[in-house]
């Protein structure tokens, strides 16, 4: 069993800056990636950005040079710093950790967390 929670969000101003952090607990230990999607109102959920365990980071073109995407692999926790927030950044987080197993990988979501952006 894995639980994924996600910590950080909340309300902050367009320019303003937010730290999210999202750990992952239970059976960890075969953890391949990690990483952040998010969700407007009215939309499909959309990638952001995502770190492998060797460190190797990917980003969805909106979060290319205003989020950073970082990984404590020891705890099992992953990061996502956020700058120049703006009002379209407006969403709820999600957490993806994604384990090997196998021949194949699994996706385990966290709860999400709602992060407004106020212009």
């Amino acid at each position: 069993q894995v639980h994924v929670a996600e910590s950080g969000g909340g309300l902050v101003q367009a320019g303003g800056s937010l730290r999210l952090a999202c750990a992952a607990s239970g059976s960890v230990s075969n953890i391949e990636r990690m990483g952040w999607y998010r969700q407007a109102p009215g939309q499909q959920r959309e990638f952001v950005a995502t770190i492998t365990t060797g460190g190797r980071t990917n980003y969805a073109d909106a979060a290319k040079g205003r989020f950073t995407i970082s990984s404590d692999n020891a705890k099992s926790t992953v990061y996502l710093q956020m700058n120049s927030l703006k009002s379209e950044d407006t969403a709820v987080y999600y957490c993806l950790v994604v384990l090997s197993v196998g021949m194949g990988y699994t996706d385990y979501w966290g709860q999400g967390t709602q992060i407004t952006v106020s212009s």
